[in-house]
């Protein structure tokens, strides 16, 4: 999708700090962190959010989260995963992603 800052992101055109890339993910770190680690992990065909994800792709998204919480240290010592989907659960970009959060104690509440 021509418009898409995440598109834009995995083809180059706007420079990313890449943690992760395969055939099917593209994983790089968040330009405003919540947490020491701040991945954001998308998948390398544009859809807009969960509701448009296919098995395959979910497939893809939960290997590269292993991958990427093991690489980044967090594995052993816990991680969070969202995917915002749409206006009310605060997606800011419409092409799904999602962020894997670690390397500090996060709170058990949000909001």
């Amino acid at each position: 999708m021509s418009d898409c800052l995440f598109c834009k992101i995995i083809a180059g055109e706007i420079p990313g700090n890449v943690v992760f890339e395969n055939d099917k993910v593209f994983a790089f770190r968040d330009i405003n962190p919540q947490a020491p680690v701040h991945v954001l992990i998308v998948p390398k065909k544009h859809m807009a959010n969960v509701l448009e994800c296919d098995g395959e792709t979910a497939a893809a998204l939960t290997d590269a989260i292993r991958e990427i919480a093991a690489k980044e240290g967090v594995a052993e010592s816990g991680f969070r995963v969202i995917s915002n989907c749409g206006h009310d659960g605060a997606q800011s970009v419409n092409h799904l992603h999602v962020h894997l959060l670690g390397g500090r104690a996060l709170p058990e509440r949000m909001g």
